[in-house]
């Protein structure tokens, strides 16, 4: 068994009854001071599964309790050894503002959100793979949940409970084959490297299924059911909700418990938040590890790092698209400038497409191709952003531009919208080197000379500029 990966115990046991409300399930997993309980799934035709994911290596034992005797008292051990290649363990929160993963490699967020791409045809879903590995991304925001709204009317090929939309749903009976291929798209993903944000609750349903309106038992069994079957994958967040505050059925004291049963059963301590519409939950609570943010002014950024003392990602902060609506109509210029400007406020700022086609295929909800011009853009801000010091901290002292600094080391600092004509520094002492960056057209272009103490830069005086000044080595000042 490999680090990080999925360790599975299959299991025979009845299939007669309700195995989703009859059957208790699961297994206590040691290793020495390490002890996790994970909870087992009814997969459907007599099959039960318990899944874990070790972060650690050595040997672990396992034994299985339940209140079905076929299930009960099995135990057992495996061996943890060294992780794949490329599985660096799940993504954790470092420094308190941001995020790294477990092994300690670096990670920063650069996503991208397309709601239901797992539930359209074969074909879309293969070429939003495809589009996905030649992408900049390494998270999509994506519902467990099919939607009903603008663009999103046809019916899902399956259902995630037995019934249909004509006779209603029994949220008794989850359907396994549902969330079967919900996970085959959670592997895939993990395969290109991509953290899957998977949001649990959403309001988009307006009565026509009713998953936004089940009973706090029905909401906690599905949540249980989804943590059990997805929780020992090493690329899933938890997201509550998108835009809960629009999702009137369920209060403040619903999503406490929610978050409670996510905190109990999840084992791996997988990223936990929720995302708002216009009601902003308060990010500060414990039990939320990150801020999911909807707002068009990514300046907050800087601002809610410092209040709520976490990682902040403006994950909806406008679409670039041609829809008639101010969120999908945003232009790839505006949409480029804010996720600089969130990035260099110290925060993060997901990506969003909604370019109307015949087809009306859209990105945002269904995936297939990326027809924008601001992917290319976020590719070449990600090339910098990973060439640049891990884990910068936003420089408030340099208000009138967005600034990530290692102090004394290394300056990033977004003009923006600004024409700025030049800018005046005074740095530690050192010799520094400057990039001029032109964030659009994707140039870099080092400026002649060698800027120590006081200096001037002079700028171009147009849109959409950056600067990148390094403190030079002894190698480099030869």
């Amino acid at each position: 068994m490999k680090r990080w990966g999925v360790f599975e115990l299959i299991l025979e046991g009845p299939s007669d009854g309700n195995p989703f409300t009859d059957i208790r399930l699961c297994a206590i997993f040691k290793k020495e001071r390490h002890v996790a309980e994970a909870e087992g799934f009814y997969d459907g035709n007599g099959k039960y599964r318990i899944r874990f994911m070790p972060e650690e290596e050595g040997v672990w034992s396992y034994a299985t309790s339940s209140n079905c005797s076929d299930l009960d008292r099995i135990s057992g051990e495996f061996t943890c050894t060294n992780p794949e290649a490329g599985n660096h363990g799940p993504i954790r929160v470092k420094n308190a503002v941001h995020f790294q993963y477990a092994d300690g490699t670096r990670f920063t967020p650069f996503g991208t959100t397309s709601y239901v791409w797992h539930l359209q045809s074969d074909e879309l879903q293969a070429q939003t793979l495809l589009t996905l590995q030649n992408s900049p991304f390494n998270k999509i925001r994506m519902c467990v949940f099919p939607k009903n709204d603008g663009f999103n009317y046809a019916e899902p090929s399956a259902y995630p409970f037995e019934g249909s939309s004509e006779q209603g749903f029994d949220y008794s009976r989850l359907r396994p084959d549902y969330f079967a291929h919900l996970e085959k798209r959670v592997k895939d993903l993990a395969d290109l490297g991509i953290q899957a944000d998977l949001i649990l609750f959403h309001p988009y349903d307006e009565g026509r299924w009713g998953f936004d309106e089940m009973s706090s038992d029905e909401d906690d069994r599905y949540l249980r059911y989804v943590i059990a079957r997805l929780g020992a994958y090493h690329n899933v967040w938890w997201s509550l909700a998108n835009e809960y505050d629009l999702m009137k059925c369920k209060s403040l004291e619903d999503w406490k418990r929610l978050f409670r049963i996510v905190q109990e059963y999840d084992y791996g301590g997988h990223l936990r938040s929720i995302h708002n519409c216009q009601t902003w939950y308060d990010f500060g609570v414990p039990w939320v590890t990150h801020a999911s943010i909807k707002h068009t002014d990514v300046r907050i950024a800087s601002e809610c790092t410092k209040h709520y003392g976490k990682p902040v990602i403006i994950d909806e902060c406008g679409y670039e698209g041609n829809l008639d609506t101010m969120w999908g109509s945003s232009t790839p210029e505006e949409l480029v400038c804010r996720i600089w400007e969130g990035n260099c406020r110290g925060g993060y700022v997901t990506h969003g497409e909604t370019y109307l086609n015949a087809e009306q295929v859209l990105w945002w909800s269904h995936g297939g191709e990326l027809h924008g011009r601001s992917v290319r853009r976020i590719e070449f801000m990600r090339g910098i952003l990973e060439d640049a010091p891990a884990h910068m901290t936003y420089s408030s002292d340099r208000l009138d531009a967005a600034t990530l600094e290692v102090r004394g080391e290394f300056y990033l600092q977004y003009f923006g919208p600004h024409r700025f004509a030049f800018r005046e520094f005074a740095l530690p002492d050192g010799k520094y080197e400057v990039d001029l960056i032109d964030t659009w057209n994707m140039t870099i272009t080092p400026l002649s000379g060698i800027y120590e103490g006081r200096f001037r830069i002079d700028l171009p005086a147009k849109l959409y500029y950056a600067l990148r000044i390094r403190k030079m080595t002894d190698s480099s000042n030869k």
